[in-house]
């Protein structure tokens, strides 16, 4: 028996990409999606706080009302990253029992958001390219676009989204990250250096970074997350769960309605959501990873929290463009750079 045979798989809705669900794909590109997976909308003290919380976000400019009254805005505001908490920025359509992957995003930024707002998304299928695949043998990455407005109907921001999608099985069968060794193997030397450098983040606060102060070409100072595991990723999703979170007979009757969005856990036979890829190994293995993984709007909270602590009175970052290619899988640390301030230094 091989060691894939004796660990434990979850048991999944298997899809796969034909060309006659990407002919229905063709007949909804440029259409409106519904959203039924909208999380905060009031923009509250405790809706920032459990977010920044998740993300592991010090900057007071989100936490303390009295400090924010002294800053430009004159007001405790969420961070605009806040907005993964309102809509992830995607909606699950069609290709069922197709995993889909969180990619990337193009972020434009327009508008703070203060407390006492109203935030209200919408969501447009903007099409989709086929692409060979090492991971899955093809994939088919999604295009969707996301706009996000205030109760005066203001657009405060706007995002265009990357989604991966891939055939479990086959993804499962390439195993292309099966040789990774997870979790990471530390060393205790090792943990607490990394507990040394998270600790070391650099929150300016109330001391701006001018113009002058930043050279083309200059590396950001990292921020690091980890080492990440199980009760970081439960913050975030009481932060921003992308997707319904609920109990019992609530989340039962749903996954009745639809059975590709639930399996039964093999290891406790409790009934368990897709999204249990991020927290559940034997689901994280069904879909072709080895190991429990972040979230791909948590990975870009991550970089959009080192750009919003450089400074409280930056602008609000007006465009920000990431791709990632690889997941943080528990037991992992993460350096969150952003390279090079030739495009950020723009911004300020």
């Amino acid at each position: 028996m091989n060691k894939e045979e004796k660990e434990h798989v979850a048991e999944m809705s298997e899809g796969t990409i034909t060309d006659e669900a990407l002919r229905e794909w063709n007949k909804r590109i440029g259409v409106s999606l519904r959203i039924g997976n909208t999380y905060n909308q009031f923009v509250s003290y405790e809706s920032i706080k459990r977010y920044v919380n998740g993300i592991g976000d010090l900057n007071p400019l989100y936490r303390d009302p009295e400090y924010a009254k002294k800053t430009r805005y004159g007001a405790l505001i969420a961070p605009p990253n806040w907005l993964y908490s309102v809509f992830p920025t995607w909606v699950l359509h069609g290709l069922p029992g197709v995993q889909a992957f969180h990619s990337g995003n193009h972020w434009k930024f327009y508008r703070p958001i203060y407390v006492y707002d109203t935030i209200t998304p919408k969501c447009i299928f903007t099409g989709y390219d086929v692409k060979p695949s090492a991971f899955s043998g093809k994939i088919v990455m999604e295009y969707q676009r996301a706009l996000f407005y205030n109760q005066r109907n203001e657009l405060v921001a706007e995002t265009d989204l990357y989604l991966v999608r891939a055939e479990r099985s086959t993804a499962r069968k390439k195993g292309k990250y099966s040789s990774l060794k997870v979790p990471h193997p530390w060393t205790e030397e090792d943990a607490e250096k990394v507990d040394r450098d998270v600790l070391a983040e650099e929150i300016r606060g109330s001391n701006p970074r001018y113009w002058e102060d930043v050279e083309v070409g200059e590396e950001l100072k990292p921020v690091v997350k980890g080492i990440f595991g199980f009760t970081d990723f439960i913050a975030y999703t009481v932060g921003a769960a992308p997707v319904s979170i609920a109990a019992h007979g609530v989340m039962l009757r749903e996954y009745k309605k639809h059975p590709a969005w639930a399996f039964r856990d093999p290891e406790t036979y409790a009934w368990e959501p897709v999204y249990g890829v991020h927290y559940l190994k034997s689901a994280a293995k069904a879909v072709g990873v080895p190991f429990c993984y972040d979230a791909g709007a948590e990975r870009q909270s991550w970089l959009i929290n080192l750009l919003t602590s450089l400074s409280d009175n930056s602008k609000n970052l007006p465009f920000r463009k990431f791709f990632y290619h690889f997941c943080v899988y528990f037991g992992q640390a993460k350096d969150v750079l952003y390279h090079s301030l030739v495009i950020v230094r723009t911004f300020f």
